[in-house]
């Protein structure tokens, strides 16, 4: 990634997507510190967050055999 580029961002959906687990398995992995996750500023009640796609990266590769 070149500088001044931002990183994308996944949804808590796409990112259970590409898992193949339900959405609320991320969330709780997100809650529990598993996953990382970045807050965005809220509109309404619910917590909006985002998966940096180079974490979701990492934790694929840590996942993969040796």
């Amino acid at each position: 990634m070149r500088e001044g580029q931002q990183e994308p961002l996944l949804t808590v959906d796409e990112v259970a997507q590409c898992l193949r687990v339900d959405p609320s398995t991320v969330r709780r992995w997100i809650k529990s510190g598993t996953l990382q996750a970045v807050s965005l500023p809220c509109i309404g009640r619910r917590q909006i967050r985002r998966i940096k796609q180079s974490t979701l990266g990492a934790l694929l590769r840590s996942s993969q055999p040796q």
